[in-house]
C-alpha cells in the first residue's frame, strides 16, 4: 500500500524550516527561509500569515523561523535565528515578544 498526502499545502516561496501540527485545532503552522509563518488548516486551507513585529526588508534582516511550537488553546510560540521569541494568536495577532542572547535548541 502507497500512502496518499491528506492535502497539499502551499504559500511558501522558499524552503521549509520548522513546521508543527495542531490536531486539536486542526492546524499546520510551518515557517519557510526567508519568513514568513503560515497557518494552514489540515484540508490544505491557507488561513493566515504570521509576520514579525516588525516589518523589515532585505534578506539580511528577515525573520528567519528556526522552532514553531503550537498549544491547543490556541498559542502559537515561534522563535526566530536572530533570538527573537514571539506568540502569536491563532487568528496571526502578535501577543509578547522576548529577545534572548541564549542558544535555542
Amino acid at each position: 500500500d502507497f500512502a496518499t498526502p491528506r492535502a497539499v499545502l502551499t504559500g511558501h516561496d522558499y524552503e521549509i524550516t520548522c513546521a508543527t501540527i495542531c490536531a486539536e485545532l486542526g492546524l499546520v503552522i510551518s515557517g519557510s527561509k526567508e519568513g514568513p509563518c503560515l497557518i494552514h488548516s489540515m484540508n490544505g486551507d491557507l488561513l493566515r500569515t504570521l509576520e514579525g513585529p516588525e516589518t523589515l526588508t532585505g534578506p539580511e534582516n528577515c525573520l528567519r523561523p528556526k522552532l514553531i511550537q503550537a498549544s491547543r488553546e490556541g498559542h502559537c510560540v515561534i522563535y526566530y535565528e536572530n533570538g527573537l521569541f514571539c506568540v502569536f494568536s491563532v487568528n496571526g495577532r502578535l501577543q509578547a515578544t522576548m529577545e534572548t542572547d541564549d542558544k535555542i535548541r
